[in-house]
């Protein structure tokens, strides 16, 4: 039997029903816009019951309901009320919303052939509360008597004119995970409405339900301050005086003074005039036993947690999430932790905040197993310098190294390095020492670092590149007494013996000393807070355990070609040195001058065939471009790239693999930490991420952990932000001198034992258990693959005397060239351009700010604090220039301005010095700025040289510009170079 309301038109379904929509109740306030609806269902059992609501839904449709009120619909069935049929009709009816031209209600009773009934009634906030609502339904039901006073009055203007609202704008949790993997834990996803299985259901006062929410998501955010949209006062039963509460998480007080501090401030609820809305609410919805109550059809907000009344307390009655915000199964995991906490707040002993855990103990067991992709692989358990003997007695004729200065097969770089050993042990290297090594890229490079091994010492690497003030304060905190290099005037400080390599002779043969894997093998020093840089020791089992981890997943093996582009004081160059050599390839060792060429690079990866190729986004960047430039007649033999060093944005490789498929070259990005080994993670990297920008960096390697923990060190939940934590096979052994700082950032798991590296790095784990990284927690920062302390930048610009006050930001593009860390300074006397080149004798290229800007106060907040916002970016690269922009003279008597001296600028000069300004992308630059001072670096030189070359300047070198480094100068060199031709 079908009814419909007199003067309503029908085509046979319940949705083609068409009615005008009633007006909006003057006193009932739904903040989610007039598109929010809700819906209440009610099974009725027994004859009487299905009779009783068969009459009075006749009664409704013959006069009760106004067609431009109510639609009606009612349908007999012929199968069972436990018929699936039964239940998909429900479900479909519950969450079909109204449409945007129906009336503010509709009411759906479905029969069944064993005398039971579904009742549907669907509503607009608006129009009905859920106090309305349910009138209405039990009205419908021949529950109550009702009249006409149950329904909305008519509308005041026709569906026509009726426009949709927008529902307001509310936060994106980080935590939300939309689209993320599934983990083994959500074998079976919960639904809107499913509710985590609980042996023992959680029930509580609604200010102890409003505490526990908050409480979690103070945890899953990180913030001591929460926000929470309650759509409904939890004491009044009408569905009305909501708002957004604002409460404070002191994690100090007891449970019972944090619920006194919810319930006094569910006391002022408001709703924001402007402000979006927060991400997560909590409603109490009134449901009955019989009764099945959704608040929401579409979702309202990212995660809305329902609960119902329990025997005068309440319940969990479902997790209410926006798909597209926040995963199904990510809003149960949420929901379960809220059951977790409501039960702690509610225990006799009254826990202070701090002592409650996030989790349950068996969801915590999750949480670790996710962070592990498997123990430690089988190495050797051998020393870095006993796996490169074994290689060599395998396969002694094999090229080892190819380099500028000669090429050594695998027995001669054994015999080389053992020589030199013998050497090293005469003049004091020993076990348990420290030896410098301060050479540039050559092989003799990496016969040093095998020799110093072989003593049974540590090799300290040192770049020749670096200011004499960072080489002489690095060997002193290592206390280093021998140093290998080739620099005449090495900062040696007494008792530092410096010695050419062409000068170690060997003495007579003898026994090298025995070594154990554990002892160090290097100590790589990375940026300090302080000024003072710090040293890592890392042993050599980190580094075999790192190879036996990776070797057979990455296929490495005699056939691989690598490269050794990174400086030896760079974490990655332990990677790319000692990974070839451990698995019997050639290493090719990259000038200095051809790592800043990409297009020189490129032609050296196709002259060597190199199959195995490590950088940093940065320099890959350069790269790209080359590869694009490239003819056929230039193809790369690379079948794995490896990213590493910084956070690799994967849209930058879309060019790359409309080139390169990905089975034909696989790229993978691996995240990793000096304190843990050069490498954590790794993940491949495909066209899809290229299109989606993923941040995720893949699951741990075998043997090594991750965890993600807040600011007392306890796992977060899948999905919350917090520190990133790691363990494992790669955990350093300490930071060299610094007993301190080693507790600090190498804590024990009090829980496992298990030895963990605070990284600093600020992520968030998924279901799958892999991870994404998501900055920095601190003024830690990284430039090009090098890791920079601003406090340390800062605190070197301090110790100048003409500066007052220092300040150091890191200024990021969308374009990595224009990356650049901008020093702000309060001079007391001098200019900002002195006190640049003063730091630049102090510190590494990568660490001085490419601009220095004068103010004459820094800004401040009302707490006095910098006041970052408020700093101006500069306008142009040189704003740390003098003031008049003087000229300088040059080598060979040329000015800023020309050729000669009172000489106009020739068409080189002018063409080159508007390349010069472009590349930089400052107009103001004069032709006589040194092009490294005014905001210049490797990437933008190779843009600038060539932009040259494209003008017809060709021949020009990265060298060219190093040395030649104005416009004046350059212009001078092409105009000469011409006049000889």
């Amino acid at each position: 039997m079908l009814t419909h309301p007199a003067g309503a038109t029908t085509s046979g379904r319940p949705d083609d029903v068409v009615s005008a929509p009633p007006p909006r109740e003057p006193h009932h306030r739904c903040p989610f816009g007039e598109t929010a609806e809700h819906s209440l269902a009610l099974r009725l059992t027994g004859g009487p019951a299905v009779r009783a609501a068969r009459e009075a839904f006749a009664r409704a449709g013959h006069g009760l309901a106004d067609p431009e009120r109510v639609t009606l619909w009612s349908e007999d069935l012929p199968f069972a009320s436990e018929d699936p049929r039964a239940l998909r009709l429900r479900e479909r009816e519950r969450l079909r919303g109204l449409g945007e031209d129906r009336p503010g209600v509709r009411a759906v009773l479905f029969g069944y052939r064993d005398d039971a009934a579904d009742l549907v009634v669907v509503g607009r906030h608006d129009v009905l509360g859920r106090t309305g609502l349910r009138r209405l339904a039990h009205t419908l039901a021949g529950r109550a008597p009702g009249g006409p006073d149950v329904l909305p009055e008519p509308p005041a203007r026709a569906a026509a004119v009726r426009s949709r609202p927008v529902a307001p704008d509310t936060e994106r949790p980080v935590w939300g995970l939309a689209g993320a993997p599934a983990g083994e834990e959500d074998a079976a996803p919960a639904g809107p409405d499913a509710v985590p299985v609980a042996a023992d259901p959680v029930a509580a006062d609604p200010f102890e339900v409003i505490a526990a929410v908050a409480l979690v998501l103070s945890r899953y955010e990180q913030t001591g301050t929460v926000r929470l949209v309650l759509p409904a006062s939890p004491v009044e039963d009408d569905g009305a005086g909501g708002g957004v509460l604002t409460v404070r998480v002191d994690e100090t007080h007891t449970a019972t003074e944090f619920v006194e501090r919810v319930r006094r401030a569910a006391r002022d609820l408001t709703w924001p005039a402007d402000a979006a809305l927060p991400a997560v609410g909590v409603l109490f919805t009134g449901d009955h036993p019989d009764e099945l109550y959704r608040p929401f059809l579409a979702p309202v907000l990212p995660l809305l947690l329902s609960w119902r009344p329990a025997d005068g307390l309440w319940a969990p009655a479902g997790v209410l999430p926006d798909p597209g915000v926040v995963d199904p199964a990510q809003a149960s995991r949420f929901l379960r932790c809220v059951r977790h906490v409501l039960g702690r707040l509610r225990e006799d002993a009254n826990p202070v905040l701090g002592r409650i855990e996030t989790t349950d103990p068996a969801h915590t067991a999750v949480l670790r197993a996710l962070g592990r992709s498997g123990p430690p692989l089988r190495d050797s358990a051998r020393t870095l310098h006993d796996a490169v003997r074994a290689v060599a007695l395998a396969q002694p004729d094999r090229t080892a190294v190819s380099a500028e200065d000669g090429t050594l097969t695998y027995a001669e770089l054994d015999a080389r390095a053992t020589a030199w050993a013998h050497a090293l042990r005469e003049r004091g290297a020993g076990r348990g020492g420290f030896v410098g090594v301060c050479l540039d890229r050559t092989a003799d490079l990496v016969v040093a670092l095998l020799a110093v091994l072989k003593t049974g010492a540590a090799y300290v690497p040192l770049d020749p590149h670096y200011p004499a003030d960072r080489l002489r304060l690095t060997a002193e905190d290592a206390g280093l007494s021998l140093v290998l290099t080739t620099l005449a005037d090495f900062p040696a400080g007494s008792g530092v013996e410096v010695i050419d390599p062409a000068r170690l002779t060997a003495p007579a043969p003898g026994a090298l000393p025995d070594t154990s894997p554990d002892d160090a093998a290097y100590v790589i020093y990375t940026s300090g807070t302080t000024g003072r840089p710090k040293g890592v020791v890392v042993p050599h089992r980190n580094v075999t355990a790192l190879l036996a981890a990776t070797r057979d997943d990455m296929e490495f093996g005699p056939e691989d070609v690598w490269t050794l582009f990174h400086s030896s004081a760079f974490d990655f160059s332990v990677w790319e040195i000692w990974g070839c050599l451990l698995t019997g390839g050639r290493l090719v060792v990259v000038p200095f001058m051809t790592t800043r060429s990409p297009a020189d690079f490129h032609r050296l990866l196709v002259h060597e065939g190199v199959t195995v190729l490590s950088q940093t986004p940065s320099a890959f960047g350069g790269l790209l471009d080359a590869d694009a430039a490239a003819g056929p007649d230039r193809e790369l033999a690379l079948r794995l790239v490896v990213f590493g060093g910084e956070a690799l944005d994967p849209r930058m490789l879309r060019p790359w693999f409309r080139r390169h498929p990905p089975e034909a070259c696989r790229m993978v990005n691996m995240y990793g930490i000096t304190e843990t080994t050069v490498h954590v993670t790794a993940r491949d990297v495909t066209p899809v991420d290229a299109d989606t920008g993923s941040a995720c960096v893949g699951r741990a390697l075998p043997g090594w952990s991750v965890s993600v923990r807040d600011a007392r060190g306890r796992p977060l939940p899948v999905g919350a932000a917090g520190e990133i934590y790691v363990g494992g096979a790669g955990v350093a052994r300490h930071y060299l001198g610094r007993e301190e700082l080693t507790a600090e950032r190498f804590p024990t798991d009090p829980v496992t034992g298990e030895r963990l590296y605070r990284s600093g790095d600020r992520g968030r784990m998924r279901p799958d258990g892999s991870l994404d990284h998501l900055g920095r927690l601190d003024d830690q920062v990284k430039l090009r693959g090098f890791r920079i302390e601003l406090g340390e930048v800062r605190s070197v610009l301090l110790a100048d005397p003409a500066v007052a006050e220092a300040a150091v930001v890191l200024d990021e593009r969308s374009d990595a060239a224009y990356t650049r860390l901008v020093g702000y300074v309060v001079l007391r006397h001098g200019s900002a351009l002195d006190v640049r080149r003063r730091v630049a004798g102090v510190l590494p290229e990568h660490m001085v700010p490419a601009v220095l800007v004068p103010l004459p106060r820094l800004p401040l907040t009302v707490n006095g604090k910098l006041d970052r916002a408020r700093l101006p970016l500069p306008d142009r690269a040189g704003d740390g220039a003098e003031p008049d922009g003087g000229t300088t003279a040059t080598a060979d008597g040329t000015t800023a301005h020309g050729t000669g001296p009172g000489s106009a600028p020739s068409a080189t000069a002018t063409t080159v010095l508007a390349a010069w300004r472009a590349a930089l992308a400052d107009d103001s630059v004069t032709a006589d700025e040194d092009f490294f001072e005014s905001g210049g670096n490797s990437l933008v030189a190779v843009r600038l040289l060539t932009a040259l070359r494209d003008l017809g300047f060709a021949g020009l070198s990265p060298r060219d510009l190093y040395v030649h480094r104005t416009a004046t100068r350059l212009s001078a060199l092409i105009d000469s170079r011409a006049g000889r031709s």
